[in-house]
């Protein structure tokens, strides 16, 4: 009998031995694929393929290109190899061990494409990029990464998730704002530190002149949404890089920047107009300048035309296309999110990604004039990006959000499928990364730094399953927001202080 019970706990081979296991296996697998595709595109750019054109070793030719191309073109190889380990020692666990039908079928297709994959590799190396299809070896490494992602996703839900997590109950009254029963908001308030008397009051203002001015000068300042500022002027910053490298000139930057700050600062100041009253309602909101009736709303309108007006000022000395832009980032993140997606749809945070990705082609359209590939490509990284980012922040303020009566993901489909389109989101973020090497010529600084920082983020989104705590959702958020700011970074000091792809 104990020997049936031992056998029963151990679901997996050893040395697996348990689903957590397998699941920090499949997490390896994954990371191990992606950095197989940002090493491949790197290698194909750089063309460090024609430093090694034998295979399976490689044999420095008499006269190499370039050491770099050599270091690269081996890492390749070395990669493969101990990823190839990880692919066989996954589909092995997955056929012995306790996974369910989708998670087997998925890793067994991407052990069939790895196998695929060395051959199309091999013809690559001896014969050269002429004799398969065009990106066919890229193709098929982003649809096996897609594939052991999926594995991943579907194995977390079922080793971590609640079936019955479907989002709150809406008899409960938490998702409807208004109809929220008083005794339950003040019960959560109080397990939050949240006075329940200060949400939605106003505050008193001090005595003295000087801190009563600095107190509403701060109070117009926090109205801007600063917080957002720094990440969003650094996506213009890398759209302008790619697009003019060396050649950016000092005027665009300052002009771009600014114009950047003041559409952000008319943004967010109409955020908190439109959503005053329904900031009393939610704790982490309560005390913004226009829910404690601090800042008359006739004023914080005057405020935000005024932002609006002097935004497009500074653009139009750019040109009329970074105005119009910035114009449409205004009025989309004003009116289309904010009134139209935020209350109404759960794909609210998806779509409403488009305003974060609107600098990356401000940033490209104030130096070419136009929207180009590269400005297009920047922006989709920022738009697949914002749901694995943001999402992270409504599992940390789920309860929250359900006072305002907001349908986010976890609100109306619970945490567990949010950790799970959290790993979608991210794969297709990683993805999107690999598309903008491959497109904007980025090398080795930049493959290193998605490799690294996406790393970290994957491992805080795969432990968010196990710890599925508060403190575990701000984890992963702050990975978040430090994967985009190091692959901006990147991208900048690629761009405007790398004289080539190779370094």
């Amino acid at each position: 009998m104990r020997l049936a019970v031992a056998s029963v706990s151990t679901p997996f081979p050893r040395p697996i031995g348990t689903r957590r296991r397998f699941s920090g296996l499949l997490t390896a697998t994954a990371l191990g694929v992606y950095l197989l595709l940002i090493v491949g595109a790197t290698t194909s750019l750089t063309d460090a393929a024609a430093a090694c054109s034998t295979w399976p070793t490689c044999h420095t030719p008499a006269d190499p290109l370039n050491q770099t191309e050599l270091v690269i073109a081996w890492g390749h190889r070395i990669a493969a190899v101990l990823v190839g380990i990880l692919v066989a020692t996954t589909a092995f666990g997955a056929i012995a061990g306790d996974v369910s039908r989708g998670v087997r079928a998925s890793i067994l297709v991407g052990a069939v494409l790895y196998v695929v994959q060395i051959g199309v590799g091999a013809m690559t190396a001896t014969v050269g990029d002429a004799a398969i299809v065009p990106g066919l070896h890229l193709g098929l490494g982003v649809v096996l990464f897609g594939a052991i992602v999926l594995a991943l996703a579907w194995n977390l839900e079922r080793t971590t998730g609640d079936e019955h997590d479907d989002g709150i109950d809406r008899e409960s009254g938490l998702l409807g704002g208004a109809d929220t029963e008083p005794e339950l908001i003040a019960a959560e308030n109080a397990d939050s530190g949240v006075d329940s008397d200060a949400v939605g009051s106003g505050i008193d203002l001090p005595a003295g002149r000087l801190a009563r001015a600095r107190l509403t000068a701060f109070a117009y300042f926090k109205m801007m949404k600063p917080r957002l500022m720094w990440l969003l002027c650094l996506v213009a910053a890398a759209g302008m890089a790619l697009a003019a490298g060396r050649n950016l000139e000092v005027p665009t930057i300052l002009a771009t920047l600014s114009g950047g700050v003041l559409a952000i600062g008319a943004s967010g100041t109409f955020n908190h107009i439109l959503e005053r009253d329904v900031d009393k309602r939610m704790s982490r909101t309560a005390d913004r300048p226009l829910a404690t009736e601090l800042i008359p709303v006739r004023n914080a309108l005057l405020f935000g035309i005024g932002l609006t007006a002097a935004s497009l000022a500074v653009f139009l000395t750019i040109n009329v296309l970074a105005a119009a832009l910035g114009l449409a980032a205004i009025l989309f993140y004003s009116v289309i999110y904010t009134l139209v997606l935020k209350p109404n749809t759960v794909q609210n945070t998806v779509i409403g990604g488009f305003a974060g990705a609107l600098p990356a082609m401000i940033g490209w359209a104030a130096v070419t004039n136009e929207i180009g590939l590269g400005g297009l490509a920047l922006a989709g990284v920022i738009f697949l990006w914002t749901p694995a980012h943001f999402y992270n922040l409504a599992l940390a303020y789920k309860d929250d959000y359900a006072r305002g009566g907001f349908p986010m993901m976890p609100v109306v489909r619970g945490e567990t499928a949010t950790r799970k389109h959290i790993l979608y989101y991210l794969a297709a973020t990683l993805v999107g990364t690999v598309a903008l090497a491959w497109i904007s010529d980025l090398g080795a600084l930049y493959a290193g730094t998605v490799v690294v920082f996406g790393g970290l983020f994957l491992w805080a989104a795969v432990r968010l399953h196990f710890k599925q705590t508060e403190a575990a959702a701000f984890h992963a958020f702050h990975a978040s927001n430090a994967f985009l700011g190091a692959v901006l970074v990147a991208i900048l000091v690629d761009a405007l202080v790398l004289t080539s792809p190779i370094f």
